[in-house]
């Protein structure tokens, strides 16, 4: 079965910039992010060397507002901006990235979740077994029989059974469980309150979030009102965290074929990176 890799190119760049040591080059400009990053993505292809890779791209978030913005305006209002040391990495990242013969795609208005899932059901839909290499909870809603996450950080791999497993929940229900939690990555407010345990709980006695709020007034105690008192915001909760497939993408499938690298373009770039110091 032909495979499409898809990478959560931000996931992979905060965490690579977190995780790594403070590499610089001898004019002391920071490459750490850039390493880790272009480390786990040669990772991944070894992983899947022995797969029918026949598409492949890495995916990051474009600049500016997305129409979630114009939904909630507190959405990722606690985010702290991001550091000039990261900043600085992203052209030669991208640049490097697309060096390696990986498509690269950034959509302005939407997230990289949304290019992620919509690309990962069309593959699917065309019987493409689909491997979205991230770090992010939000993802495994899109987990199915033809889609699994993988972390290349941790060797973590969710198929169906591995959400199940991990959150308590099926994949179909990610979202209901992540609008009853909250997501305070994104300032989503969930149920006050109302952690795994208790999310979990209540969708496996009411089947979906739908059926939560149908029964709101006979949960009792504390959580009883919590609940009650966040009926309004939950609907909205829930198309926040719901990560969209139908986007009208300015490309197909077939256009994310592997390209051949650009071995000049690489040594280009990693010329002046070369000589990389670590800074205590």
């Amino acid at each position: 079965m032909p495979t499409l890799l898809l990478v959560d190119g931000s996931s992979y760049l905060y965490r690579a910039f977190h995780a790594m040591p403070d590499l610089r080059t001898t004019r002391s400009e920071p490459t750490g992010a850039l390493h880790g990053v272009l480390n786990m993505l040669r990772r991944l292809e070894s992983d899947y060397q022995a797969a029918d890779v026949a598409y492949k791209a890495c995916v990051f978030d474009a600049k500016g507002r997305t129409f979630r913005d114009d939904w909630y305006p507190q959405y990722k209002a606690n985010r702290p901006p991001m550091p000039d040391d990261m900043a600085c990495q992203i052209e030669p990242l991208h640049a490097a990235i697309a060096a390696l013969g990986w498509p690269l795609l950034s959509v302005d208005g939407v997230e990289a979740d949304d290019v992620i899932g919509t690309l990962a059901q069309q593959a699917a839909a065309q019987g493409v077994a689909v491997v979205v290499s991230t770090g992010d909870k939000d993802l495994a809603q899109l987990v199915g029989p033809h889609v699994q996450l993988v972390n290349t950080m941790s060797n973590e791999v969710l198929d169906e059974a591995g959400v199940l497993a991990k959150f308590g929940v099926p994949a179909e229900r990610i979202v209901d469980y992540l609008a009853l939690v909250g997501d305070s990555v994104d300032n989503v407010p969930g149920v006050d309150k109302v952690g795994a345990k208790t999310a979990v709980k209540w969708l496996g006695q009411y089947g979906s979030l739908d059926g939560v709020i149908a029964a709101a007034a006979d949960i009792g105690g504390v959580v009883g009102q919590n609940l009650r008192r966040a009926l309004d915001f939950l609907p909205l909760a829930r198309r926040l965290v719901t990560v969209r497939c139908d986007l009208d993408l300015p490309l197909a499938l077939t256009d994310l074929g592997p390209r051949p690298v650009d071995r000049e373009r690489l040594a280009e770039l990693f010329r002046p990176l070369r000589n990389a110091l670590l800074v205590a």
